[in-house]
């Protein structure tokens, strides 16, 4: 998959990043808008933790369902309208959570931010293949990386302090006020997101070579896919269920615990900056992939054996964040020679829904286990997950790498 004869020049691409990643970013507070407050709304509503994981699975798995619909539409009608529809469905929805006096009433707004949030990964990730230039690709993955983890960053620390100082119900419509605000911000800005204009052959260059049906279930998008859904047990794991194991299991205050999480997420940021350069100065992808998610698997598991009142675990889960960002660039240039020949939106959409049907299990995994008490039991399913996932990236980074080389040569 080669650039689009005019490619746009530097600044431009840099100003398409931004407006991309601000997409991104914006997507990301909104996704964990909710799980800190697990421990308010436990108390108020009086539901079980099971029952607040409900809520996350209910987003992640109308995500997961809707992205790959999603990756269709956006090689069919252009990655532009389904970004901003996406996110301004998704900001009503999680504004309107701030507003209900029931538990319950969260479920069907979780279905409805969800589908909101399905169009990202498809529709973001297309527009950085057609709008960016090949050289700075790399970087332009980061980015996108980048934005998400400090969304996800700034999620706890913004929810916690508008939560503290005024209500759970004002924490949740400002983040959805936010959203809106960012939709706003591309719907102005939309004619340098829209790659229809621009690259029309080369955006159903990939429906003519191959169905849809026929791209998915090549062996590299499965095994793709199957890496997504791995990966997802240790990110959501620790997303969601991390501040409440470290208070229950380790005896840690919950604005520490929302430091650690923080710390992780911040950490994480770094490592997509660093994990960018790297993409962009190395062809053994999965070689670095490989090492972040050994690296964060060994730290997960030395949270499970350090002592309870240990501040320890908070380093540890720093650098687990700074080990798994480096692996996240590397990761979308992987998929992206696994998406040669066929069409880009399809590809994202298919594999990145991958990370919503885990996202969507996981939950209630760590539900039980918070309910039963198993606390350092979470770090542990973190770890495995991570270690896991070190022989699929390899295979995909191999076979993905054989995928472009063929498609190169047609």
């Amino acid at each position: 998959m080669t650039a689009s004869s005019d490619t746009p020049a530097p600044q431009r691409s840099v100003t398409i990043i931004a407006l991309v990643g601000s997409a991104h970013f914006a997507s990301h507070v909104m996704q964990l808008a909710v799980p800190p407050l697990f421990p308010l709304l436990h108390d108020i509503f009086g539901a079980s933790y099971v029952e607040l994981g409900m809520i996350v699975t209910l987003f992640y798995a109308t995500s997961g369902l809707g992205q790959a619909a999603a990756g269709l539409f956006v090689d069919r009608f252009g990655a532009m309208r389904i970004l901003i529809a996406g996110l301004t469905l998704m900001a009503l929805s999680i504004a309107t959570m701030g507003l209900v006096g029931d538990y319950r009433m969260l479920l069907p707004l979780a279905v409805v931010a969800g589908l909101g949030n399905s169009v990202f990964h498809p529709a973001d990730l297309s527009i950085l293949s057609h709008r960016v230039s090949e050289r700075m690709l790399g970087r332009a993955f980061a980015a996108h990386g980048l934005t998400g983890s400090l969304g996800y960053a700034t999620a706890p620390v913004l929810v916690g302090t508008i939560a503290a100082f005024f209500s759970w119900r004002a924490a949740l419509i400002a983040v959805g006020s936010f959203g809106l605000c960012i939709a706003a911000l591309l719907y102005v800005n939309r004619a340098l997101i829209d790659y229809r204009r621009t690259a029309p052959a080369q955006m159903r260059a990939g429906a003519r070579r191959y169905g849809y049906l026929e791209t998915i279930t090549t062996p590299v998008v499965l095994l793709a896919f199957a890496y997504f859904v791995i990966t997802a047990y240790g990110g959501t794991g620790i997303q969601t269920f991390s501040v409440a194991a470290l208070g229950a299991g380790y005896g840690v205050k919950f604005e520490t615990a929302t430091l650690a999480l923080t710390c992780y997420l911040v950490a994480s940021a770094g490592g997509t900056i660093l994990g960018g350069f790297l993409a962009d100065r190395t062809t053994q992808h999965h070689r670095v992939a490989m090492s972040g998610l050994g690296l964060s698997a060994g730290l997960m598991l030395t949270i499970v054996m350090l002592p309870a009142g240990s501040v320890l675990p908070l380093v540890a889960l720093t650098l687990a964040g700074l080990a798994n960002g480096t692996t996240g660039p590397s990761r979308d240039v992987i998929v992206r020679r696994a998406a040669a020949g066929a069409g880009t939106g399809s590809v994202f959409g298919f594999v990145y829904s991958g990370g919503d049907f885990g996202g969507a299990t996981a939950p209630l995994l760590f539900g039980v286990l918070g309910d039963s008490g198993a606390w350092r039991a979470v770090f542990l399913v973190c770890a495995l997950a991570y270690a896991a996932a070190v022989p699929t990236v390899m295979q995909v980074g191999r076979r993905g790498a054989a995928r472009a080389a063929a498609a190169a040569g047609d």
